[in-house]
């Protein structure tokens, strides 16, 4: 028999890496385009419920799924914040204009 809570639902999801770019450069993006990520593909990844990172685990890819094996339970669960990334390097097209 299950409880109330036991039925509740959370949303559940996996950080593969980030990145920041430009605006301008986010709104030109279409179908296909590629976001290149911090991450490596053997990196550990960061499992998130409802905002708190409670797992790290690793990516498994097995024919068309991706799975995430749950290698460590963190004890006491991290809050997302903003990320710290460094500032973005301007792009070549800015440096051109202003030589």
């Amino acid at each position: 028999m299950h409880t109330d809570l036991e039925k509740a639902l959370i949303t559940v999801s996996v950080i593969l890496g980030q990145t920041t770019m430009p605006v301008h450069k986010l709104l030109r993006m279409g179908r296909g385009a590629v976001i290149e990520l911090t991450s490596g593909e053997a990196e550990l990844v960061e499992v998130v419920a409802n905002g708190k990172v409670f797992a790290i685990g690793q990516v498994i890819v097995s024919g068309t799924r991706i799975q995430v094996e749950i290698t460590e339970l963190l004890k006491r669960p991290r809050i997302i914040r903003e990320a710290q990334l460094p500032e973005p390097e301007p792009e070549p097209e800015a440096e051109e204009m202003a030589a």
